[in-house]
């Protein structure tokens, strides 16, 4: 039995949630666009409360496998130490979705990509209290660059500087970056760099090719970021790494989020998604099936590894 989610269903959304020209030419030229204030603050509270959840969960397997990754651990001065948690919707709290099905969050993705978007990615990753490890320079992921394809960074604490903030290279999403050469030449100064500062409800969206990373810190407090990667459709097929059925899956979670965003919103116009009927998804009724789908491969990303340039499964590091 399948159930047929119209993308079409008449929404009249009072405020347009998408990015200015503005935003959108500020993103293009720099690789980064800070968005203040972009989340709610009752959805904000939702989702560091299911972060706390999350991270208790991780924790509880701390001497026992990852979960076929799931939970990801480092080990780090302080011991081993979690770090990140990846497939969001599946960890019993209805708040990753609800974020995903937010207009706050679908208008920044329609505004990037186009209408056949894709969320290709969903995790937590964070910084305990006193896990200042340091993230070195990096490109998430490298490509053609014949579409773009960006992440949205959900901060859930305040991110300052001298404490860790994500430092940035304005520009550098424009072409693949020796990371090792920048770090030796540079450390964490190099010409233009900016080191940014969040609040919790801010949102930076950066282009996955934006040479980006975080200096160590003392005594620093807990930091949580959610990340959310989207494509369109369109670069996937041409370019892969995946194909039309990964597609078709991932674009089941929007339906997914719009619905729980309108069970947690009721009575309020939600985003009209605008996908084509060429992706228009069908949904079955096993939700564990929908609300984990795995990834398999990874765009290859660019890193130092040992002096060198490495391209490595893309880490999404905070």
């Amino acid at each position: 039995m399948t159930t047929t989610i119209s993308p079409s269903t008449p929404t009249v959304t009072p405020r347009d949630y998408h990015l200015t020209p503005e935003e959108i030419a500020h993103f293009d030229e720099h690789g980064y666009v800070i968005l203040r204030n972009r989340i709610p603050a009752d959805l904000l509270a939702k989702l560091q409360d299911a972060s706390t959840r999350w991270i208790a969960d991780g924790h509880a397997l701390e001497n026992e496998t990852d979960g076929d990754g799931d939970y990801n651990f480092a080990t780090r001065p302080s011991g081993r130490v979690l770090f990140r948690i990846n497939y969001l919707h599946n960890k019993q709290e209805a708040a990753s979705l609800e974020l995903l099905g937010s207009p706050e969050m679908l208008g920044i993705a329609e505004s990037l990509a186009g209408p056949n978007f894709v969320p290709t990615y969903e995790s937590l990753v964070f910084k305990n209290t006193g896990d200042g490890a340091p993230i070195d320079w990096h490109q998430d992921a490298v490509h053609p660059r014949n579409f773009r394809i960006f992440n949205v960074d959900v901060y859930l604490d305040e991110s300052r500087k001298g404490a860790g903030s994500l430092r940035v290279a304005p520009g550098s999403h424009k072409q693949i970056v020796d990371v090792c050469q920048l770090q030796e030449e540079y450390g964490w100064d190099a010409p233009g760099v900016i080191q940014t500062e969040l609040n919790p409800g801010d949102v930076l969206v950066h282009d996955v090719m934006l040479v980006h990373g975080s200096e160590a810190t003392l005594a620093n407090k807990l930091r949580r970021t959610i990340y959310y990667e989207f494509r369109s459709a369109e670069q996937i097929l041409a370019e892969g790494p995946w194909d039309a059925s990964f597609v078709d899956q991932r674009l089941r979670l929007i339906a997914l989020g719009r619905a729980e965003w309108q069970r947690q919103n009721p009575g309020t116009p939600g985003f009209a998604w605008n996908v084509s009927e060429r992706f228009e998804p069908e949904l079955t009724d096993d939700a564990e099936f929908e609300l984990r789908v795995a990834h398999g491969v990874h765009s290859p990303g660019s890193y130092c590894s040992a002096g060198n340039v490495a391209t490595k499964p893309n880490g999404r590091p905070v």
